[in-house]
């Protein structure tokens, strides 16, 4: 079994372009830098107009109001773990853009997927966007549902 997800996880590696590869450098090392609080490294992975949108209807963050507010759970000194189990990183035609999926490893949030684009600035990929979410298995929906309408609506986040 192991040997087999060995082979797998080495034949979707070398079908790779050298672009996805990069892309997927780009992500891992934000994560690995959330990881080890290392706030500048986590952020200039970032665009100057990058969104981040987090798992609560309200957490629609610019990247000057998603700074403000990690900068002291960085301060801390570890921010938060995830770690990509699966991923799939498809090019735009020219291959200035990139968007994403992956699965997740979170040791707060449990599995996790997070999406989103990356722009090539300057021979840098820098990402634009990300979405995390948690995927609620379709069995739960009702009642997951049931619960988010009857909690207060609050203001959403500009």
């Amino acid at each position: 079994m192991r040997l087999t997800l060995l082979l797998c996880a080495t034949l979707t590696l070398a079908a790779q372009s050298p672009a996805e590869k990069a892309v997927a450098a780009v992500l891992d090392d934000w994560h690995l830098a959330a990881a080890q609080a290392d706030e500048v490294r986590y952020f200039s992975h970032l665009a100057e107009g990058a969104v981040f949108l987090g798992t609560d209807a309200t957490e629609r963050w610019a990247k000057p109001a998603f700074q403000a507010w990690a900068h002291p759970i960085f301060q801390r000194g570890k921010a938060w773990s995830f770690k990509a189990t699966r991923r799939v990183v498809t090019l735009s035609r020219n291959g200035e853009l990139a968007w994403f999926d992956e699965d997740l490893a979170t040791p707060n949030l449990g599995p996790s997927r997070g999406s989103g684009v990356l722009s090539k600035q300057g021979g840098h990929w820098r990402i634009e966007q990300y979405n995390l979410s948690v995927p609620i298995p379709n069995a739960l929906m009702k009642a997951v549902k049931a619960q988010i309408e009857a909690l207060p609506k609050p203001p959403a986040n500009p």
